[in-house]
């Protein structure tokens, strides 16, 4: 028979009144004492931003972050454009946007996990 690991470990924090009442109501939805929901919520949370550091960031800011990108990627080609002199028709401007738009939630996302990693794993 294995011998369940014990803790041993305690982690504390303050919350208002409403605070607790909300944390104790998540709580007794999934059936566990305050404790034990604590415990799986911050352990559950560490897990998914160590392992897939993208995930832990909202879809929220992946969306603000994806038009962003697109943003800077149609800017940066349109300046150039001007820098050296050439017009842009309406047709280019088309497909600068398309092209921005194609890949911009993935470049988001790249450059939000890069933004997560800690400096000495960059």
């Amino acid at each position: 028979m294995v011998k369940p690991t014990l803790r041993t470990k305690s982690i504390g924090t303050k919350v208002t009144e409403e605070e607790y009442a909300q944390l104790e109501r998540a709580a007794r939805a999934g059936t566990k004492t305050l404790g034990e929901w604590c415990r799986e919520v911050m352990l559950a949370s560490a897990n998914r931003r160590s392992s897939h550091p993208q995930e832990s960031v909202g879809a929220e800011v992946q969306v603000l972050m994806a038009e962003l990108v697109a943003l800077r990627t149609i800017l940066l080609n349109v300046l150039y454009k001007q820098v050296n002199g050439e017009r842009l028709t309406a047709e280019e401007m088309q497909r600068l946007i398309e092209r921005a738009d194609a890949d911009k939630i993935k470049k988001a996302v790249e450059r939000l996990g890069r933004a997560a990693k800690p400096e000495s794993a960059r």
